[in-house]
C-alpha cells in the first residue's frame, strides 16, 4: 500500500522532473521516490563521507606541497644571506653612494628578470633535481 503525500516543487524544478520522466519513460512519483529514497539512505552519507575523504586527501598533499615549497625557500634565502653577509666586506664612507646607485641599477635589473621568469612559469622547484629533494605525490586529478 502507498501513502499519497502532496509536495510543492519551484516551477523549474517540475519541469526538470517531467523532462527526466519522459526521457526515461518513467512516472513522476518513480522519480521523486528514487531521488527521496536516495537523500535518506545511508549509501547517501557514505558516498558523501568518501567525496569528503578524497578532497581532504587532496588539500592535505596540496599542503604538503606549500610546506616543503615554503621550507625550501626560507632555506634558499637563508643561505644566500648567510654567504652574501659573509663574504661582502664593509665599504669605506666614500664609496657608499656610488655603491647605492650600482645596487639600485643591479636591483632593478634582479626585478625585471625576476619578472620575466615568473611570468615563464619556470620555478626554483623545476630547478632542484628530483632526486635531491623529491616532490610530494601530485594529484590525480
Amino acid at each position: 500500500m502507498r501513502t499519497r503525500l502532496n509536495v510543492y516543487f519551484p516551477p523549474a524544478l517540475a519541469k526538470q522532473v517531467d523532462e527526466l520522466a519522459i526521457r526515461r519513460r518513467i512516472s513522476r512519483s518513480a522519480i521523486v521516490e528514487a531521488a527521496v529514497t536516495s537523500y535518506l539512505s545511508p549509501d547517501g552519507a557514505d558516498r558523501m563521507e568518501a567525496a569528503f575523504a578524497r578532497r581532504l586527501d587532496r588539500l592535505s598533499r596540496q599542503m604538503q606541497r606549500l610546506e616543503r615549497n615554503t621550507g625550501l625557500s626560507t632555506e634558499a634565502l637563508a643561505l644566500f644571506v648567510r654567504f652574501w653577509l659573509s663574504v661582502t666586506p664593509p665599504l669605506p664612507d666614500e664609496d657608499q653612494a656610488a655603491a647605492q646607485v650600482k645596487g639600485r641599477k643591479r636591483y632593478e635589473g634582479f626585478v625585471e628578470t625576476l619578472g620575466r621568469r615568473y611570468a615563464s612559469g619556470k620555478t626554483l622547484m623545476d630547478d632542484i633535481p628530483e632526486d635531491v629533494c623529491p616532490r610530494a605525490s601530485t594529484d590525480p586529478e
